[in-house]
């Protein structure tokens, strides 16, 4: 299910191309997101599983996006602080990443990301900490 948020406004980034990002679904007034991933071959590691590096960026490029499409575009993220833990291994293929918002002050804000496999299995999640900068500072 295609929904329109802010981030259709924007060039998707090159990190983001790299992980294969795509907007599933939104509710962007819940604070909540879904995206799909493409794990790649060449993002395993000697156990032929993805490495962990992977896993948490598209954890982190989960949350921010759910900050910005639930502030329509008004506020991107920089990550202070993230804490991931990982589940089990995860396989090539598709992922989906959900993030949610779960609250925004006036300069920081705290978001969490579960990471699934194409069977709904948990393979990783994600609470972190973010700085709020407006977008007319970064653009």
């Amino acid at each position: 299910m295609l929904v329109a948020t802010a981030l259709d406004r924007l060039p998707t980034p090159p990190c983001a191309l790299l992980l294969g990002w795509r907007v599933v679904d939104a509710r962007p007034a819940d604070g909540w997101i879904r995206l799909g991933f493409e794990a790649r071959p060449e993002f395993r590691n000697p156990a032929g599983f993805i490495q962990g590096g992977f896993l948490a960026a598209m954890l982190d490029d989960t949350m921010g996006p759910a900050v910005f499409a639930h502030t329509e575009g008004a506020l991107y993220t920089a990550t202070i602080d993230m804490n991931v833990t990982f589940l089990r291994p995860a396989k090539v293929g598709r992922l989906f990443g959900e993030g949610q918002v779960l609250q925004l002050g006036k300069t920081v804000g705290f978001v969490e990301a579960r990471l699934m496999d194409e069977d709904g299995g948990l393979l990783a999640r994600a609470t972190a900490s973010v700085r709020l900068v407006a977008t007319e500072k970064v653009l």
